[in-house]
């Protein structure tokens, strides 16, 4: 899922796994395994938060308790839904879990906190905890957004491992195309709450459809971009946003003006 920032993809996840402000207003339904999870009574929701869909939060800075081992913390996440492990296997567990993200030493290192670990490491541990009760489905929100283009890499790297390994779906969610290039199959994009594209990776940028889709790619550099000439700007809403979704090929949806 693609969009400029704000454009609603955050909320969007948030909104599958009913973690926006109770406040928020969620219309539609959101169905996951023949189960209306609007429907679900809270408690349903907790048992399947983390075991059938988990989710990497933007941010790895921030997103880890700073009071509390990161060995700690992928433990309570394994307690939520196996209650009757011992607690020398769900450290084990939580262990292993360290070790599949390639955390170096993680049996020494399970004691540690947050402070004494790189951003790349945070970020790790923050997959390691989605994945240690293996989810159907993982929703990694940004999950390269603050690391450098070495350790955004590595990550990546990481992802595409791990969904094979796990045969886990994997909605990852970003506002950088060229990271998007690089993982998706295929791609949804977002303006002002709604999606306007959705197409397979190849499809989207080799024929993009929607006016909004298309000032997206224009306004990413390359290699062959004019220094001298500004990049274009991203299209103000239109119409053309309010429109249905129109199969217009083969696994290709775009919205058309009404």
């Amino acid at each position: 899922m693609v969009g400029e920032s704000g454009s609603g993809k955050s909320v969007t996840a948030l909104a599958v796994l009913r973690l926006l402000d109770p406040r928020s207003e969620v219309a539609g339904s959101i169905w996951f395994r023949q189960e209306n999870w609007l429907q679900l009574p809270e408690q349903d929701m907790v048992s399947r938060r983390g075991r059938d869909v988990a989710m990497v939060f933007q941010e790895p800075m921030t997103a880890l308790n700073p009071v509390m081992s990161i060995g700690k913390q992928i433990a309570e996440a394994i307690r939520v839904h196996q209650r009757d492990l011992s607690r020398t296997t769900v450290r084990e567990r939580a262990i292993e879990a360290l070790e599949s993200v390639s955390i170096p030493e993680p049996h020494l290192r399970y004691d540690d906190y947050p402070h004494q670990f790189s951003g790349g490491q945070r970020q790790r541990i923050l997959i390691a905890m989605a994945l240690v009760n293996r989810p159907s489905l993982l929703i990694a929100d940004e999950p390269t957004t603050a690391l450098d283009v070495t350790v955004q890499a590595q990550i990546l790297d990481l992802l595409r491992e791990l969904k094979q390994r796990s045969n886990a779906a994997l909605l990852f969610i970003s506002h950088d195309l060229s990271v998007v290039a690089q993982i998706a199959q295929r791609v949804a994009v977002m303006r002002k709450g709604k999606i306007v594209e959705i197409a397979s990776c190849a499809q989207l940028f080799s024929d993009p459809q929607h006016p909004y889709t298309r000032s997206l790619l224009a306004a990413v550099p390359t290699m062959r971009s004019d220094r001298d000439t500004p990049l274009a700007a991203i299209a103000s809403p239109t119409t053309v946003l309010e429109g249905p979704l129109v199969e217009i090929a083969s696994g290709h949806w775009t919205r058309r003006p009404e």
